[in-house]
């Protein structure tokens, strides 16, 4: 398993995470607890050594899996925090006794010290009021983290945490949302942030094998994310895709693993398989070394992307 440096932090993480809000059951319905078991040593067996995870995911209990299944002084743990699911209904709060609370609550479940801590999806304005901020600042001054950054929903939001010194910024990055991620890119370069690809399969459009009337089960957040008629148009921009993955590689799944993993700004993309099968499937699909996609196909997608109306 490559590894890249994460930014200029001085720390090197594998190229590929593995992402446990799939195993948690919260996302995409109940996983066997055996097979979260399964999935995490896999990875492990792997090499993969970075792990994604939330402190809401599971209400906390993949955290403990983790603290449980990675051996001491081996790997990195990304956790984040900013959700009160004790509150009704569920809301965010970044004011610094809830994060302290959180943070502690976090380094318990893991039973290790924090390694890399994001703030879980803040507002823009929750950023720049800047209190959450020096709270995260004074955490890692402290030695209660190695790391802080953000899990941004947003450019707009990404581009105000690397303003505000995040080290990491975690966001979505893929061929149907490439833009968030090049519109930060001069920012994320300069300050040397290191840059997480999440959603690197769009939650599974991207494997290309759904149909225009796809259905979800209860439980599925996919079921509430499109519209019936967003979903279509999101099968239909594939078509493009789909035709020029087939000229250089085996599926439209490995096109777009490796189209996260050809952007030297990332440091690693964050899996989310629910099953072993799943995982050993994206690691061989990734790829050994670079280049992962020829400089012609990279050519070749952004004209597939803007013809499909893809902001780049």
């Amino acid at each position: 398993m490559r590894k890249r440096a994460l930014g200029n932090t001085g720390v090197e993480v594998t190229e590929l995470a593995l992402g446990t809000w799939g195993l948690s059951g919260d996302g995409y319905g109940a996983v066997v607890a055996a097979e979260v078991d399964r999935v995490i040593d896999a990875a492990l067996s792997h090499g993969i050594e970075l792990f994604d995870t939330a402190d809401v995911y599971a209400k906390g209990a993949i955290e403990t899996k983790l603290g449980e299944r990675i051996p001491k002084g081996k790997g990195f743990v990304v956790t984040k925090i900013g959700t009160d699911l004790a509150a009704q209904p569920i809301r965010k709060r970044f004011d610094p006794s809830f994060l302290e609370e959180s943070l502690d609550r976090s380094a318990e479940r893991l039973k290790r010290p924090l390694d890399i801590v994001l703030l879980h999806n803040p507002t823009q304005a929750a950023l720049e009021k800047a209190e959450c901020v020096g709270f995260m600042r004074e955490q890692k001054n402290i030695g209660k983290m190695r790391l802080w950054g953000v899990s941004a929903g947003s450019a707009d939001v990404a581009r105000t945490a690397i303003e505000q010194g995040a080290e990491v910024v975690e966001l979505a990055y893929n061929l149907t949302l490439p833009g968030d991620l090049h519109a930060i890119a001069g920012e994320a370069s300069q300050r040397g942030t290191g840059i997480l690809a999440r959603s690197v399969l769009a939650y599974g459009l991207l494997a290309g094998h759904w149909t225009q009337d796809r259905e979800f089960y209860p439980g599925d957040h996919r079921a509430d994310r499109w519209t019936r008629e967003e979903l279509r148009i999101r099968v239909s921009q594939l078509e493009g895709l789909r035709e020029v993955a087939s000229k250089y590689v085996l599926t439209l799944r490995a096109a777009a693993l490796r189209f996260a993993l050809a952007n030297d700004l990332v440091s690693s993309a964050v899996l989310g398989p629910r099953s072993v099968a799943q995982l050993e499937q994206l690691i061989r699909e990734a790829g050994s070394e670079p280049p992962y996609l020829r400089d012609t196909m990279l050519v070749e997608l952004s004209a597939k992307l803007e013809a499909a109306g893809i902001k780049l």
